[in-house]
């Protein structure tokens, strides 16, 4: 059996494709996008979550670092060099207090399959089922290949949320493996694409084509970030693009950007680069919207 990086595992999910789903997150990605919202599942391992308002400075964690962790002023926690501390998983365990938390575990195919099974009526009673998320799961693609078999054996709907940036020979096993694939368009121009997520987007737009020739359904998702890549001629050429996919595409998410993973950045130690942007009107995306019934895309707000 394989074994892979998980994140988290969220249950009861609706926003991941139909029905209820139990969405798994997987570990590492290969983009950077400026907004995204699990940081935490960017790297491979070694990540962890501080919670500054759980912190009693009682100086445990500071004695196991080696100098790499020092008392703050009095009621602020501690200072952490992420770059000097090698041993900072470790403080999980050692911490009275739970300030810190691991990201990811390893699981067995087999026993990711048994737990996820477990909600399996309530799959079955919403025509739901498992979302392999991130992250990027194609990193990960034999352990979600196996896995995704284990459950479509049990009659579990399986789907693929993924940005495809990865040649094709790579990313088919795992399209041919599931049932949905839920396909990220960021952006259509390939510098505005490469300034907003570190990578251009040839290979993405071509693997677009070559999933909708494969008759595999698509789900396409466009989350909105204003200044970012909300300009109205990338947007409707980003639609007109997922248009020329043809019938294997059966619906667009038009997403708003939002704010929910900034706590995530701050727990990480990581700096936030969106933090002086407008949120994204609801007049705007209705206006994408639009747009896209006009084209004969069927269309939602929001997932």
């Amino acid at each position: 059996m394989k074994t892979g990086l998980i994140s988290r595992i969220q249950r009861y999910s609706t926003r991941d494709g139909p029905g209820i789903r139990s969405t798994v997150f997987m570990q590492q990605c290969n983009l950077r996008c400026q907004w995204c919202a699990n940081p935490e599942t960017i790297r491979p391992g070694n990540n962890v979550f501080w919670y500054k308002e759980r912190c009693r400075q009682c100086g445990t964690c500071v004695q196991a670092s080696h100098g790499a962790i020092t008392l703050a002023a009095p009621g602020e926690g501690v200072n952490i060099d992420r770059k000097r501390c090698g041993n900072l998983p470790e403080m999980a365990p050692l911490c009275p207090y739970d300030a810190y938390e691991r990201v990811g575990q390893q699981m067995s195919s087999q026993a990711l399959a048994e737990r996820l099974l477990r909600d399996k009526a309530f799959y079955d009673a919403s025509q739901g089922g498992v979302t392999f998320s991130g992250g990027e799961p194609a990193l990960q693609a034999d352990f979600v290949i196996e896995t995704a078999g284990l459950l479509r054996a049990e009659g579990v709907h399986v789907c693929l949320d993924t940005a495809g940036h990865l040649r094709w020979e790579k990313l088919r096993p795992l399209i041919e493996a599931v049932d949905l694939v839920s396909y990220d368009v960021k952006a259509f121009d390939a510098d505005l694409h490469l300034s907003c997520t570190g990578v251009d987007n040839r290979q993405i737009l071509a693997n677009a084509k070559a999933i909708a020739a494969l008759g595999k359904p698509i789900l396409a998702r466009m989350v909105i970030v204003p200044t970012r890549n909300d300009r109205p001629e990338d947007i409707r050429r980003r639609l007109d693009f997922i248009r020329s996919l043809g019938s294997a595409v059966r619906q667009v998410d038009i997403l708003e950007y939002h704010i929910y993973g900034i706590g995530k950045y701050q727990k990480l130690g990581m700096p936030y680069l969106l933090n002086d942007i407008p949120a994204c009107s609801r007049e705007m995306t209705e206006q994408i919207k639009r747009y896209a019934e006009e084209i004969g895309l069927k269309t939602t707000l929001g997932g």
